[in-house]
Order: C-alpha cells, then sequence, then structure tokens
C-alpha cells in the first residue's frame, strides 16, 4: 500500500465499517515501522482497481492484524483469503510464533474468515469499538 492508495482506501474503509479509520491514521501506519500494509489489486473492465488491504504490526515475534477490508463491489472472491495468506506468510518468515486480531462479536463472515485459518477466539474485550464488544482472536504457529 502506497500514500497514492488512500484515496481508494478510504473508500472502502468507509464502505466496510461503522467507525473508519481517517487518512491520518493509514499516513500513521506507512510510516510506522513495525507496521506492513499490502494492498491488493485486481483488473476488471481493463482497469486496475484495488480489491482489498491489509495493515498489521510485527515485533518480537508477535503479529498483530489492525485493519483488513474487501472492497464490497469484489466480496465472495477470494480476495480476502488470499490477502490473510500472505501476510500471514510474510509473518512466518519474520518469525512471528503468534498472531493477534480483534473482530466485531457481528461480523459473522470475518470470524469465519479467521476460523478457517486457524484462528480461536481467545477472550472479549467490552465495548472495544465504543457500540460494541470485540473477541480478541488468536493464531499459534
Amino acid at each position: 500500500m502506497t500514500v497514492e492508495d488512500l484515496d481508494e482506501v478510504l473508500r472502502i474503509e468507509r464502505d466496510s465499517f461503522p467507525k473508519p479509520w481517517t487518512r491520518d491514521q493509514f499516513e500513521s501506519e506507512l510510516k510506522n515501522p513495525v507496521s506492513t500494509a499490502y494492498a491488493l489489486k485486481v483488473t476488471e473492465g481493463g482497469k486496475e482497481k484495488l480489491g482489498a488491504y491489509i495493515i498489521f504490526w510485527v515485533v518480537h515475534g508477535e503479529a498483530h492484524v489492525l485493519d483488513i477490508a474487501v472492497n464490497p463491489g469484489m466480496r465472495r472472491r477470494g480476495l480476502a483469503t488470499a490477502l490473510l495468506d500472505a501476510a500471514l506468510e510474510q509473518m512466518r518468515r519474520n518469525m512471528v510464533y503468534e498472531v493477534f486480531l480483534e473482530v466485531r462479536m457481528s461480523n459473522w463472515s470475518a470470524i469465519s474468515l479467521y476460523r478457517k485459518f486457524g484462528f480461536r477466539e481467545s477472550f472479549i474485550r467490552r465495548n472495544y469499538y465504543g457500540d460494541e464488544d470485540a473477541i480478541v482472536m488468536t493464531l499459534v504457529f
């Protein structure tokens, strides 16, 4: 992901989450030395479009997935699976042994995706999103 991707990223973010990240938050992550941001681009109708993105941290053998989203018009095509698979492979190469993430309790499609990769529910963060609890999920390599 680059600064040039942010207009498309912000559109996807706003369409995907009730409390979307701001441009400043994305720009901060692009400058953060422990942060990795991937953008998955798809060619449709001869035009390249941003299909999905993921942002994660790797610190001392642990990783934390901060944000992942798929363009609403491109969902159910395996983009999130491909992106998460690539991110987890990068984490393994960087000697990560445990991955954490938070997910809204109501986001069953995301929970299902994470379970498919072997993530397990660890505990609940009450009122994490202000309007909803989060499930903290963990994957141990």
